[in-house]
C-alpha cells in the first residue's frame, strides 16, 4: 500500500498485512499531529521509501524519533529506537485501506475538545 505526505516529497510503500490502527492521545502525539495520532505499522522488511527528498527526523524522546516532511510539514512516521518496525500515519495512505482503529492509547492525556468511545482504559496497551 502506498502513502505520502501532502506535497509528495515523501512517498512510501508498506506491504500487507498492515497492523490495525492505534489512536494515541499522548501529549507528544497530539502536539505533533494537531489531534490524536492514528497510525498503522509494519516490520521494516515490509517498508520502503520511494521518495525521501523531504524526509527529516526529529528525536522526540530518548526512545523514539518522528519523521516528517520538511516541505509541507506532514507528520508521517514514528519509530522506537532499535525496533524492527515503523509506524506511519494512517491518513497518509492512498485510497481505501480497509483499516480500522483497534485501540486507543494514553486516553488520560486526550484533549478536552473531543469525545472518546465509552469504556476505554486509561493505560496504554503494549
Amino acid at each position: 500500500m502506498r502513502g505520502s505526505c501532502l506535497c509528495g516529497a515523501v512517498v512510501f510503500e508498506a506491504a500487507l498485512p498492515l497492523r490495525p490502527v492505534i489512536a494515541c492521545h499522548c501529549t507528544q502525539c497530539r502536539k505533533t499531529s494537531g489531534h490524536f495520532w492514528a497510525a498503522s505499522s509494519v516490520p521494516l522488511a515490509q517498508f520502503s521509501l520511494i521518495e525521501d527528498k523531504g524526509l527529516k527526523w526529529f528525536q522526540s524522546s530518548p526512545q523514539a524519533r518522528r519523521g516528517f516532511c520538511d516541505t509541507c510539514g506532514a507528520s508521517l512516521f514514528w519509530q522506537l529506537e532499535g525496533d524492527e518496525t515503523i509506524s506511519f500515519a494512517a491518513g497518509a495512505l492512498d485510497g481505501p485501506t480497509g483499516l480500522a482503529i483497534a485501540s486507543h492509547w494514553y486516553v488520560q492525556d486526550a484533549g478536552d475538545y473531543y469525545d472518546l468511545p465509552q469504556g476505554l482504559s486509561p493505560q496504554p496497551q503494549a
